[in-house]
């Protein structure tokens, strides 16, 4: 599921031509493109879709949105780490590399997903 998600503006700066920022979803801070409101400043909060700032937001309203989503699980889901969210899908759960990325299903040893 996407969902449009508020977050928090901490960085605002021009790349290439166009107004990007880094914008802290609940602890995740993601890079956002501020084209379609481009007169968002630091501070402020928005809601995201896909990687674009598509409407500000009041503080009180996104932090309420937040916490709801948190509650339902959402933030992990939109967020959370792929690798575990392919697994859970599975059934399976996975077994950490040398780089700390899971790196295979369950039974298989590190070592085993490297060769």
């Amino acid at each position: 599921m996407c969902l449009a998600v508020p977050g928090k503006v901490l960085d605002i700066e021009e790349r290439d031509g166009t107004r990007m920022a880094t914008v802290d979803f609940g602890g995740v801070v993601k890079e956002v493109c501020l084209e379609y409101v481009p007169d968002l400043k630091v501070g402020e909060y928005a809601i995201v879709h896909v990687g674009f700032a598509l409407q500000r937001l009041d503080e009180e309203s996104a932090r309420h949105t937040l916490a709801l989503f948190e509650e339902l699980g959402l933030l992990q889901e939109e967020f959370g780490d792929p690798w575990e969210a392919a697994a859970a899908q599975g059934g399976q759960q996975t077994v950490p590399g040398a780089d700390g990325a899971p790196a295979a299903a369950a039974g298989t040893t590190a070592r085993e997903a490297r060769q």
